[in-house]
């Protein structure tokens, strides 16, 4: 039976340890710990001095977090630093499903060219109900394939532990 108690918070462990606590705590909320300690250290380095799997956990649990709360719209509009590697990230946790989903929400944007903050930040400006339509239906079919998500990323998560570094 899968622990049910909630981790509340970050609290200064090493990446063994937070993987430890699965056998304790819901894997969702190690996750969210994980998520957070990636912030702080990003905070502390810079995003750019994140290995790449420290950026993957970034860019997918923002995703998780945005779209879960309001849809890929909301993604795009709080997070979209991480949109020109979420897709590829999802693919390296092995959830091709919500790869797919999310490339079609991408796509939706209808940028021509680059992929930028910027161009990003002006498509979401734009008011556009056929994209907001795609996007609605993205947002139910991104709910739908009911990948594990957060199970996939604590797989990858351990499977490159020595490469995701929480403290300094």
């Amino acid at each position: 039976m899968a622990p049910d108690r909630f981790l509340e918070e970050y609290g200064g462990q090493s990446t063994n340890e937070m993987i430890a606590l699965a056998s304790d705590y819901r894997l969702d909320s190690i996750i969210i710990a994980f998520h957070q300690a990636m912030d702080q250290k990003a905070a502390r380095v810079g995003t750019a001095s994140l290995t790449e799997e420290e950026q993957i956990i970034l860019a997918v649990e923002a995703l998780e977090t945005e779209v879960n709360n309001g849809g890929y719209g909301q993604f795009f509009v709080n997070a979209c630093e991480y949109v020109s590697t979420i897709v590829p990230s999802l693919d390296r946790i092995a959830c091709p499903a919500t790869a797919r989903i999310t490339q079609a929400a991408i796509a939706a944007l209808g940028i021509r060219g680059t992929l930028t903050v910027d161009a990003i930040e002006r498509a979401m400006a734009e008011e556009d109900e056929t994209r907001d339509v795609t996007m609605n239906e993205l947002d139910s079919a991104y709910c739908d394939a009911k990948e594990d998500i957060a199970g996939r990323l604590f797989e990858f998560i351990k499977a490159n532990r020595d490469r995701i570094v929480l403290t300094p």
